[in-house]
C-alpha cells in the first residue's frame, strides 16, 4: 500500500510515494508546466506506474507552491487578469497592506507589483459586523453594476471579500 505526496511548484513537480509495507520510498522530479500545472502531476505519476504498474494507493496528498510563488513574484506564470469584489471603504487594503515595511529607511524601495489593479478592485454596499449582524444589507444594484464591469473587462479570475465574512458569509 502506498501514501503519494505530490507538489507542484513553480520549476519542478515533486512525487513521492512510500511504501508501507516496505518502506521503500520513490522520489520522482518532473518539470512543471507553467500554463497548464496538471500535466506535471500526470507525468510524474504516469512515471511513478511505470516503476509499480499496479499500486495499491492509501492516499494521495497534493500541494502546490505556485501561488504563494506568484504572491512572491518569483514565477513566470501568466496570472489571469482578476478582481476584487470587496466591501465599501476597503478596495485599497490589499496594497495598504500591513504596517510591516522590510526597508523602514530605504528611499529607493520598490513596493511589490500588485496581483489585482486598482482598477479591478471593486467596492459594494455591504457591512457586517463582528458579530455576524448585518449593518448595512447588500447593495444589489452596486453587485450588478460590477458584474457588468467585470464581463466588460473580460475578468478571468475573481474574489469576494466581504468585512467579517468570515463571521457570517451571506453576502459574498
Amino acid at each position: 500500500m502506498f501514501r503519494i505526496g505530490i507538489d507542484i511548484g513553480g520549476t519542478f513537480t515533486d512525487l513521492v510515494a512510500i511504501n508501507d509495507e516496505t518502506g521503500e520510498i520513490i522520489n520522482i522530479k518532473v518539470p512543471t508546466t507553467p500554463r497548464n500545472p496538471v500535466n506535471g502531476v500526470i507525468d510524474s505519476f504516469n512515471k511513478f506506474t511505470k516503476i509499480e504498474p499496479n499500486p495499491n494507493i492509501e492516499i494521495l496528498i497534493h500541494a502546490t507552491t505556485i501561488a504563494t510563488n506568484a504572491i512572491l513574484g518569483q514565477t513566470e506564470l501568466n496570472l489571469p487578469k482578476a478582481a476584487l469584489i470587496t466591501t465599501y471603504g476597503f478596495r485599497d487594503i490589499v496594497e495598504i497592506g500591513r504596517q510591516r515595511r522590510p526597508e523602514l529607511y530605504n528611499l529607493f524601495f520598490q513596493k511589490p507589483k500588485q496581483l489585482i489593479p486598482r482598477k479591478y478592485r471593486f467596492e459594494v454596499r455591504e457591512r457586517i459586523d463582528a458579530y455576524g449582524n448585518i449593518v448595512t444589507p447588500l447593495n444589489v444594484d452596486d453587485v450588478n453594476n460590477v458584474i457588468n464591469t467585470l464581463k466588460n473587462e473580460g475578468i478571468e479570475a475573481l474574489a469576494i471579500c466581504f468585512l467579517n465574512s468570515y463571521v457570517n458569509p451571506i453576502h459574498e
